[in-house]
């Protein structure tokens, strides 16, 4: 890991010696993951998504809930409809992603904050696969103030609205911003997945694509 990485994450976002591991272990996740040649389909359009302005005005946030696990996730403006399940990490400390087997599954990280509690639930999803495209392929395309739902295993429905779209170079990537909270107190959310160009070389995105959600609604499932 290098210094500047390390020191962004501690600076900002260190409260033990257990959420430094995460952060070293998310970091190496988002540096390392998706090596699987894509097909022919259109590049994502993630660069031109990032930074453009709300499609609303941002309501307010709502206080955290209770905790309880994600089950589905729906994004409107996608057409997604997609299964959640828990993952931990593999042996070489990342986070685990879904297996290519199941391209329409999203992965909640459960060493983390579940959708709805307090801090940031990290969910990931691949971009493709090297038959067709998967689960986050029209992630980059989402803008501030669209909504993202998870139903959450007590029956509830907790609904986030959209802030933030970034893309981070795997070279510049900032474990602080992209996995602590962006307000304290605040429950928020993180959808990740890869982005930029295709390296072919090394087998895998230059990117990641990073969408941040805080909580503003909930609902029966």
């Amino acid at each position: 890991m290098s210094d500047d990485v390390r020191a962004s994450g501690r600076g900002r976002l260190l409260t033990g010696v257990a959420w430094a591991a995460l952060l070293c272990a998310l970091w190496l996740w988002g540096r390392e993951v998706t090596e699987v040649s894509p097909g022919s389909w259109p590049a994502t359009g993630d660069i031109a998504a990032a930074g453009r302005p709300p499609v609303r005005a941002l309501p307010p946030p709502l206080a955290p809930l209770p905790g309880a696990p994600p089950q589905r996730l729906a994004i409107r403006a996608m057409g997604l409809r997609a299964p959640i399940e828990g993952r931990g990490l593999t042996r070489e400390g990342a986070v685990e992603p879904p297996p290519y087997d199941r391209p329409g599954t999203v992965a909640w990280y459960r060493g983390g904050p579940q959708p709805g509690s307090p801090g940031a639930a990290v969910l990931v999803g691949h971009v493709d696969t090297d038959r067709a495209p998967a689960v986050f392929y029209e992630l980059g395309s989402l803008r501030p103030g669209e909504t993202v739902s998870v139903t959450r295993a007590d029956g509830s429905t907790a609904e986030f609205t959209v802030d933030d779209v970034t893309v981070f170079g795997k070279d510049h990537f900032d474990a602080g911003r992209v996995y602590g909270p962006h307000t304290a107190g605040r429950a928020e959310l993180r959808l990740i997945t890869c982005g930029g160009d295709y390296d072919r070389a090394r087998r895998q995105y230059n990117a990641n694509v990073v969408v941040s959600a805080y909580l503003t609604g909930t609902g029966p499932a």
